[in-house]
């Protein structure tokens, strides 16, 4: 299984503000959907920064992103094993088929292909 990248997600109840924080530490944005706003370094673009307000589709929000090449593979890969599916996987509007499972620890982990 193929990780293109991990995002930590950062919850905030204040966008812009959070926005220009890391654009001071040299982060640009590179997506901004509303309520999920990605930074990332302009010369190491899978350095990111997920800043998110409210999830759109979900009632719990991630604590990071994981990007891997087959979700599907994922998602079954981890259902074998017995971890928590706590948001089911679908496709979002937005151009992602993703579910959230929760590590170990209870961190809860959104895992992501790009559509």
């Amino acid at each position: 299984m193929t990780v293109r990248r991990v995002v930590p997600d950062v919850h905030t109840e204040s966008m812009e503000q959070s926005r220009d924080f890391y654009g001071l530490l040299g982060l640009v944005e590179v997506m901004d959907q509303g309520w999920v706003v990605t930074m990332a370094s302009p010369t190491n673009p899978t350095a990111q920064v997920t800043l998110m307000g409210p999830d759109a589709t979900a009632e719990i929000q991630p604590d990071l992103s994981v990007e891997v090449e087959d979700v599907d593979a994922v998602h079954e890969a981890l259902a074998a094993r017995g971890a928590k599916i706590v948001h089911s996987l679908r496709d979002e509007p937005w151009g992602v088929r993703r579910f959230f499972a929760l590590d170990p620890s209870g961190k809860v982990v959104n895992i992501v292909t790009h559509r």
